[in-house]
């Protein structure tokens, strides 16, 4: 039989938070990311058509 005493490593509440966290690690860090090549080069994605009509 299953022995009572023993705990799960990690319960389903504690997992869920855990992995709620590191997806929203991991999207803090792709916007980190894309912040930081914007504001390195802010013309790169404007289209060079949008260049030549001025």
């Amino acid at each position: 039989m299953d022995d009572p005493t023993l705990l799960p490593l990690v319960d389903v509440d504690k997992g869920f938070a855990i992995a709620l966290f590191l997806l929203l690690c991991v999207f803090l860090a792709m916007m980190i990311v894309r912040c930081a090549r914007l504001i390195m080069d802010p013309y790169k994605d404007i289209p060079n058509s949008m260049w030549e009509d001025q």
